[in-house]
């Protein structure tokens, strides 16, 4: 059951959004969701000094959180002097049909003001914007984001694997699916690259490897004193290589249709890789700006992570981390460890669960108000 947008998508949340433009502008932005219901802020530590490549990121994710399906409306607050400007970001979510407004504080004469002034918009849009209910919808218009993070031995012997039964029943079923962490790829980026529909997106996958191996040579960094991590480390990860064949699992076993940037939407259904090094918080929001409505994230020490406008769905195999963190998690298959379920009946299981969210059931970290919003910069900017 989800909401249907005016440019054909499918949102299984009717999120109103205030986005900031600029760091200064995060204050106001915060303060104008607090007072209208189903609002919620995007602020971030960005938005001024941006060039080149780095610019284009950080405006093309804010212009994507915006234009996400579970987005119904969206107001964007910029103070005014920045050069990622709110006109600008609203300017790109206005191409999906959806009501946009924009507001500098600086026009409109201060903090107050301007939080006056903008929930004065958000409540008018508010009226059409949530005027919309529920219909059916196929796992045909679904985009589903894979994410890992806290990583241990169970993650790749039990959970991750369940999801990879999820992606491919999404993909049979004519869904989308996207696998992010290029480099926690490292290792296994030829059993990927073994299913690309093509030599170039075959190329792709080892491009994206060789660009994280080859920046930390750059930078004079042994990648062994980052991946694995000293949490997968003590829960039982002993090489990068153990890491990435558990991280490649959650993608299921059908053919890779494209390696996509950062923040980047796909163009057709079927699996999809993103560009990008794996980081918990820059992952699940490049997985929302490329209109992912739901993310599903398997954990094997516990982590609370979420995100502002896309549901994360939290799956553990590890029956002690679920026992510890009940409040975070949203599915325990440690009966896979505990030979009392398959991996496929686990996967299916963990379906329902994202079925169930995606009609409106809340996740766990929406429960708690676990919304972070972390933006991957491009690798080379000036400030």
């Amino acid at each position: 059951m989800g909401y249907r947008r005016k440019d054909g998508s499918v949102g299984v949340r009717n999120h109103l959004l205030v986005v900031s433009a600029v760091s200064c502008a995060n204050h106001v932005a915060r303060r104008i969701a607090e007072q209208v219901k189903n609002a919620v802020s995007i602020t971030h530590p960005y938005g001024c000094g941006h060039i080149g490549e780095d610019f284009l990121r950080v405006w093309g994710t804010l212009s994507g959180l915006g234009a996400n399906p579970n987005v119904a409306g969206v107001l964007v607050v910029g103070l005014g002097c920045e050069n990622v400007t709110a006109s600008l970001i609203a300017g790109e979510i206005a191409k999906t049909g959806k009501p946009v407004e924009w507001i500098n504080i600086q026009d409109e004469g201060g903090s107050l003001k301007a939080v006056q002034r903008g929930c004065e918009l958000l409540v008018e849009m508010a009226g059409d914007a949530l005027d919309v209910e529920r219909e059916p919808c196929g796992l045909n218009e679904l985009v589903l984001g894979t994410e890992c993070g806290g990583s241990d031995a169970t993650s790749g012997l039990a959970s991750n694997p369940a999801v990879g039964v999820v992606a491919d029943i999404v993909v049979d079923a004519g869904g989308t699916v996207i696998l992010p962490e290029s480099s926690e790829w490292i290792g296994a980026e030829h059993i990927l690259a073994s299913r690309a529909v093509n030599s170039e997106v075959a190329k792709k996958c080892y491009d994206a490897v060789e660009y994280y191996v080859k920046r930390a040579m750059e930078l004079g960094i042994d990648f062994r004193g980052a991946q694995p991590t000293p949490g997968n480390i003590a829960g039982g990860i002993t090489t990068i290589e153990e890491k990435s064949l558990g991280t490649i699992c959650k993608a299921g076993s059908r053919p890779v249709q494209d390696v996509l940037g950062y923040g980047e939407k796909p163009k057709g259904k079927g699996l999809y890789l993103m560009n990008e090094p794996g980081l918990d918080i820059e992952s699940i929001t490049g997985l929302a700006a490329a209109g992912c409505q739901v993310i599903i994230f398997t954990t094997g020490r516990g982590t609370p992570a979420g995100s502002p406008v896309s549901p994360v769905v939290k799956v553990t195999a590890n029956k002690e981390t679920f026992n510890k963190m009940r409040c975070d998690i949203d599915v325990d298959v440690s009966s896979i460890i505990e030979g009392e379920e398959t991996i496929e009946d686990a996967g299916r299981r963990i379906l329902n669960e994202v079925l169930m969210v995606a009609s409106g059931k809340p996740t766990k970290s929406e429960l708690i108000g676990n919304m972070e919003v972390a933006i991957l910069r491009a690798a080379k900017y000036m400030f």
